[in-house]
C-alpha cells in the first residue's frame, strides 16, 4: 500500500487555497485510513465513484466529510446516496435529475448536481452536448425542480500529452459555462485532475478532482 503524500497535499492544498479553487481528493478504492490521514490534514471534499464503496466509507468515516459522487450515476442507486452526498458530478439526463430530485424530496433535503459534458474525444466518456446541455436547460426551466439545485458543470478531457487539445477542450468548456449560467447558485466548474489540474485551472476551472497526486497510483 502506497501511503498517502502528505507534502504533496499540503503544497497543492495550499497552491488551490491562493487560487480560490476547491480540491475534491479523489479516494475511490482507497481504504478509510488513507481518507482518514488526509481528513486530519485538514481535507473535507472526498470523491467516489462506485455507491457501495461510498457508502460502506462513510460509516466508517467522520460525519463531516462532504463526499462527492464524481461515476457514472444508475438511476436505480440514487436512493443509497440520497441521505448524505454533497454534489452529484456526473448528470447527464433529465431522468437522471427527476430521481435525484424525488430521493432529495424524500429526504427533506437539496442535492446539488452538476452537468457533465461530453469534452474529450474518446467515445467511451459519458455526458452531454451543446445541444443536450441546451435542451436540459430548457427542461428545467419549464419543469423546474424543487430538491435539486443545478450549480455548474464538469468535464474530463482527452487522455493525451497534446497539451494544446487539452487546453482546447478546457477552454471550450469555460466558454459553455459562462453561456450557461443560469443563476446565481450556477458557479462550480469542475474540471482538471493529477495530470491535467494546473492546466485547467488557467482555463478557469473552479473545482478539481485529484486522487493519484495524493494517493498514489491504484
Amino acid at each position: 500500500m502506497v501511503p498517502v503524500n502528505k507534502e504533496t497535499y499540503q503544497l497543492i492544498s495550499e497552491e488551490l487555497k491562493q487560487k480560490n479553487v476547491s480540491l475534491v481528493a479523489v479516494s475511490k478504492t482507497k481504504p478509510a485510513e488513507e481518507i482518514h490521514t488526509l481528513y486530519e490534514l485538514g481535507q473535507r471534499d472526498f470523491g467516489e465513484n462506485y455507491v457501495q464503496e461510498l457508502a460502506e466509507k462513510r460509516s466508517l468515516l467522520p460525519e463531516d466529510i462532504r463526499w462527492h459522487f464524481i461515476g457514472h450515476l444508475q438511476s436505480n442507486k440514487v436512493k443509497i446516496i440520497a441521505p448524505f452526498v454533497h454534489l452529484i458530478h456526473g448528470v447527464d439526463s433529465f431522468k437522471l435529475l427527476a430521481e435525484i430530485n424525488k430521493q432529495a424530496e424524500k429526504n427533506n433535503r437539496v442535492i446539488d448536481c452538476l452537468l457533465q459534458m461530453h469534452i474529450a474525444v474518446e467515445e467511451t466518456k459519458f455526458g452531454l452536448n451543446e445541444k443536450e446541455l441546451k435542451e436540459l436547460l430548457q427542461q428545467l426551466s419549464a419543469q423546474p425542480m424543487k430538491n435539486i439545485r443545478v450549480v455548474g458543470l464538469m468535464g474530463i478531457s482527452s487522455l493525451t500529452d497534446d497539451t494544446s487539445k487539452v487546453r482546447s477542450e478546457f477552454n471550450a468548456l469555460k466558454l459553455l459555462f459562462d453561456r450557461s449560467k443560469m443563476n446565481d447558485d450556477f458557479k462550480i466548474l469542475s474540471m482538471g485532475m493529477s495530470s491535467d489540474y494546473q492546466l485547467a485551472i488557467e482555463e478557469g476551472s473552479t473545482m478539481v478532482r485529484i486522487g493519484s497526486l495524493l494517493f498514489g497510483m491504484r
